[in-house]
């Protein structure tokens, strides 16, 4: 009877695994798909599968990006080289990342001795496009916006031993915080989690292969800036990669990229530096365009922060992040901030804790004085958290301000997370009508942050965005926080000008200055510079008032990235933080502005076509090029189905070897029974 009841366990494991496998090799095969048209497969990133055929040669080899600063602003060139090692066509994906202010202004493909300028079209007239010419087998690239951080680079018809290069340029506007100026380079795009209840249209790049957590990037990255300040250097530094730094006088400096690693392509780059004297960029530049059109841009200084001893009593709701992401590095980082935030709270403050991964739950259902007995139950409860699970963002953030408020108490929601939902103008549109009389803050933790969710969540909250990619800054991250929220620089801001034309300005309306930072303004105008700008608020010490002289400012030719940075701050404020609604007039006007000025949008795409016809049949293989996790994320951050079901049938495996031992065992103990 033993036996036969081994063998019945026997069998029972094997069907199982057979069931299993069933499932497990369509659905691996169709998430290796990305032109599966089954609108009701739920979009997750899944992990490379190596030695998969249509793997085994992966198309991106390297990333070269050049920064270039002037005074204030970036230009920034990008060249990505592709490459078809195999023996057959291939189409090749790449998502990527970058500066959530990054006005992308012009692309170009280049084959050989031969250079397509890209062009820029509606999105959907440019994949039509990019489609006809993968029929009918010519080479071509497409590149489209998922996010205002985040682009999809498609090629068509890459054949055997072909290389492409593919170069992108974008500008940016720098703007320093408490005197201090920082570049970013985002290199890797993290995984999003995505919500069964999303609408998954624009989030296909979500089911982005992933490599396992420690992998190296399979692709080199190379980087080199050089800043030109116009006014002496001081505090250059780089944390996140080992850069070699030479000075041309005082005020400019030129780095490059020790280039004894050439796989660093998987966390952000990061430069600070700040100008001798504190000094904060104010005043005002011009373009004068051919076509009629002038831009201009004024920049602020803000007055002193005034030091309050009396500071009223506040509410701190902290919303945090424990999903799969967040474990390890992220969350061991979380845990050191918020003991630092919540042990410095005063006994007269209030806060509460909302923890959330796949749901939520708070500390309690009402804010909770700070005491020292209080404020052993949270920090008792946050170092108990261990990352796992979804990143449902927008359920917490609902039930954070849903929570019962402490009357006649100004209320203050920190949320700390990496960032990894792909959701963000739902929540960003939630923030911005519901926000009442709260202030909105974001930590963003980790190497390589969303800081399009991070930015938004602040913007949308009439907060700060706070990024901590180092544990061992979070203590000077928080005091920043406390400062910023016990004493604002300036509120009640506004702008005037006294006879000078402006019409088109950007942006329309300024929220409270918590952080010492310019206030900065966009716009177009018409007749002679002059005239001046008037600038006035409130600060501690009562009213503010500045003016400017207009006139004391010439136009310059060399500004002609004024066009790019207010178009695209004209599009932001429609569409990048749920500042309004995107309506029909509203896709419509931001279509045209990407048109007109020739940006890549959400609804404007860049797309080259070579006209030789290089694969006359059309056929090719899909290869989408993998991404490593960002530096300090865990496998839990992708965690996908197949991976898990893999799992199981191990574990099955595992239990089908014990079961025929112990039978093997039963049958040498009673041979003759």
């Amino acid at each position: 009877m033993k036996n036969k009841i081994n063998f019945r366990a026997a069998w029972t494991a094997l069907l199982m695994i057979a069931m299993l496998t069933s499932i497990v090799i369509p659905q691996q095969s169709e998430e290796s798909n990305t032109e599966s048209n089954d609108a009701s497969k739920t979009l997750s990133p899944y992990f490379l599968v190596k030695g998969d055929p249509s793997v085994d040669h992966l198309p991106m080899k390297g990333t070269n990006v050049e920064i270039s600063v002037s005074g204030v602003i970036a230009d920034v060139r990008v060249v990505q080289t592709y490459q078809n090692e195999g023996t057959r066509p291939i189409n090749a994906t790449y998502v990527f990342p970058a500066s959530t202010r990054a006005a992308v202004y012009g692309m170009r493909m280049k084959i050989g001795d031969e250079v397509i300028v890209a062009k820029i079209r509606e999105r959907e007239k440019a994949k039509e496009e990019f489609e006809t010419a993968k029929k009918e087998g010519k080479s071509a690239s497409l590149l489209e916006q998922s996010r205002p951080n985040v682009f999809t680079m498609s090629l068509a018809n890459l054949m055997p031993n072909e290389a492409v290069e593919i170069e992108l340029r974008y500008t940016e506007l720098l703007v320093p915080t408490d005197g201090v100026y920082e570049v970013v380079y985002p290199t890797v795009v993290g995984p999003r989690y995505m919500s069964p209840s999303e609408d998954s249209k624009d989030s296909k790049f979500v089911e982005t292969p992933y490599l396992h957590e420690g992998e190296k990037p399979t692709s080199t990255f190379n980087i080199a800036a050089r800043v030109a300040a116009g006014v002496p250097i001081r505090d250059l530094e780089c944390n996140t990669h080992q850069m070699i730094s030479q000075r041309d006088g005082e005020s400019v400096a030129v780095l490059r990229l020790e280039d004894s690693d050439k796989f660093q392509g998987n966390r952000d780059f990061i430069l600070h530096y700040r100008l001798a004297g504190e000094q904060i960029a104010s005043g005002l530049i011009l373009y004068q365009g051919e076509d009629g059109e002038n831009f201009f841009l004024y920049m602020a200084q803000p007055p002193t922060r005034v030091e309050v001893a009396d500071i009223p009593p506040r509410e701190y709701v902290f919303v945090v992040d424990v999903s799969g992401s967040m474990d390890g590095f992220p969350l061991d980082t979380s845990k050191k901030l918020l003991s630092d935030l919540i042990g410095n709270l005063r006994p007269n403050d209030f806060f509460n804790v909302v923890l959330f991964a796949g749901d939520s739950t708070s500390l309690s259902e009402s804010p909770l004085p700070a005491n020292q007995e209080n404020l052993a139950r949270a920090t008792q409860l946050i170092d108990q958290q261990r990352g796992a699970g979804g990143t449902e963002l927008l359920p917490a953030i609902q039930q954070a301000m849903n929570l019962k408020t402490e009357p006649g108490v100004s209320r203050s929601i920190v949320v700390v997370t990496d960032g990894y939902v792909s959701a963000e103008d739902g929540v960003f549109k939630y923030i911005r009508q519901n926000l009442g009389d709260a202030n909105m803050f974001a930590f963003g933790i980790g190497a390589g942050v969303n800081r399009y969710l991070i930015e938004g969540v602040a913007k949308a909250g009439m907060g700060e965005p706070f990024i901590v990619e180092d544990p061992a800054k979070s203590d000077d991250v928080a005091t920043k926080f406390r400062e910023y929220i016990q004493t604002p620089v300036l509120t009640d801001i506004k702008i005037r000008t006294e006879g000078f034309e402006t019409y088109d300005v950007q942006p329309t309306s300024f929220p409270d200055l918590l952080a010492q930072r310019p206030v900065v303004l966009f716009g177009k105008w018409r007749g002679s510079p002059t005239g001046t700008i008037e600038l006035t608020g409130r600060t501690g010490r009562g009213d503010y008032k500045s003016s400017l002289d207009v006139a004391a400012f010439q136009p310059d030719d060399g500004n002609r990235a004024l066009r790019y940075l207010w178009a695209r701050t004209k599009i932001a404020e429609l569409s990048d933080y749920g500042f309004g609604e995107v309506n029909d007039a509203a896709v419509k006007q931001i279509t045209e502005l990407g048109l007109k000025y020739n940006l890549l949008t959400k609804y404007t795409s860049f797309i080259a076509v070579r006209e030789k016809v290089v694969n006359p049949n059309g056929s090719a293989s899909d290869v989408n090029q993998p991404l490593p996790l960002p530096v300090g994320v865990s496998d839990l951050a992708v965690g996908s189905e197949p991976e898990l079901i893999w799992l199981l049938v191990g574990f099955m495996l595992l239990g089908l070897i014990v079961i025929f031992r112990r039978s093997s065992a039963s049958w040498r103990i009673s041979p003759a029974s």
